[in-house]
């Protein structure tokens, strides 16, 4: 896990909801400028939390019906899984300190 991961509709269970680590989703697209901004905040985040955090990619152009399913209404929608089940969800970029400050309430 030492880095994010694309998740799609195919993968969703097996990455998401039988997870043994919590997972960090992040439900974005490549035209989306607050996205851009905090990928590489989610990326950092990925890399500093690999053993005991998943980050999950979503691209919301190509994986439409997952983003429904999960009400993602705005971009970017970070969502935490703990147990295979929905924790928290936040839509709207955040700085680094808050990304950290909310995953770790789930590790």
């Amino acid at each position: 896990m030492s880095k994010e991961i694309t998740v799609t509709g195919a993968n969703f269970y097996a990455e998401v909801i039988n997870a043994s680590v919590p997972v960090l989703l992040d439900f974005w697209a490549p035209w989306c400028n607050p996205c851009r901004m905090i990928a590489p905040f989610i990326e950092q985040v990925a890399r500093e939390y690999e053993d005991r955090l998943k980050v999950g990619k979503i691209n919301v152009d190509e994986e439409n019906e997952l983003a429904q399913k999960h009400n993602v209404v705005s971009i970017p929608t970070l969502m935490v899984y703990k147990d295979g089940k929905p924790v928290f969800t936040q839509a709207g970029a955040l700085p680094k300190n808050e990304i950290e400050k909310l995953v770790k309430k789930y590790l």
